[in-house]
């Protein structure tokens, strides 16, 4: 198994960044559902339909990325297909444009408005808790949001990068992205994001911004019965 904690994001986060939101079990851990819906194990295959059964209510999916459990009986695990996980290990270029503020509980209602319009599979009531975000105001209107999620010590996942259809082209989410992959950099940790291979226009942006292909890691839905 890799001891590089990014091929097992869920797991590493949940014991290090996010330790103080993980629901556990033997081998398992959890964020609670208002946060996210993710899970991790500590290694592929382990044996943990008792943990698993603990922290999983009946009829509900947890998401899995990089490494599974054994399947228990009557559960069904269905293959996402690969993300693309990018690094940065350099500052990049910022680009001009709007004022970009921090964001807070005064702004939970426009961020969560812009996510459920844009992002809305894996944003949750309480997500804008498990780091920071910024987003890029024009009058009262959210333009674009960028945000912390997954991590460790040494690593912070930019996340939640999206824009509302009214202002694409803008280049706010290239702004957006490099301000807050420039602070973490300035912080000592690494920036690292996920991104569909299907979504080409966003792999390209992060490639021409700076971000390099680090591993391609396998996504899964686990559902209970």
């Amino acid at each position: 198994m890799s001891d590089n904690p990014l091929d097992n994001p869920f797991w590493s986060s949940l014991q290090t960044r996010h330790a103080h939101l993980a629901l556990r079990a033997e081998g398992v851990a959890r964020y609670p559902a208002e946060y996210a819906p993710f899970l991790g194990v500590a290694e592929g295959g382990l044996a943990a339909d008792e943990p698993l059964s603990t922290l999983v209510a009946p009829g509900e999916s947890v998401y899995l990325l990089g490494v599974t459990p054994q399947v228990p009986a009557g559960w069904t695990l269905v293959p996402l297909g690969l993300l693309a996980q990018m690094a940065c290990d350099a500052p990049l270029e910022v680009v001009d444009g709007p004022e970009i503020v921090p964001l807070d509980e005064a702004h939970r209602a426009d961020v969560l408005a812009l996510t459920g319009l844009v992002y809305p599979h894996y944003f949750r009531a309480r997500t804008m808790e498990m780091g920071r975000y910024f987003g890029i105001y024009d009058g009262q209107r959210l333009a674009a949001i960028i945000g912390e999620r997954l991590g460790t010590d040494q690593h912070v996942e930019m996340s939640a990068i999206c824009t509302h259809p009214d202002y694409v082209g803008r280049g706010l989410a290239s702004r957006l992205t490099a301000f807050l992959t420039n602070d973490t950099l300035a912080r000592g940790a690494t920036p690292f994001l996920h991104v569909s291979p299907a979504n080409t226009r966003a792999k390209a942006l992060y490639e021409h911004l700076g971000y390099r292909l680090r591993a391609e890691v396998p996504f899964f839905a686990l559902r209970r019965p």
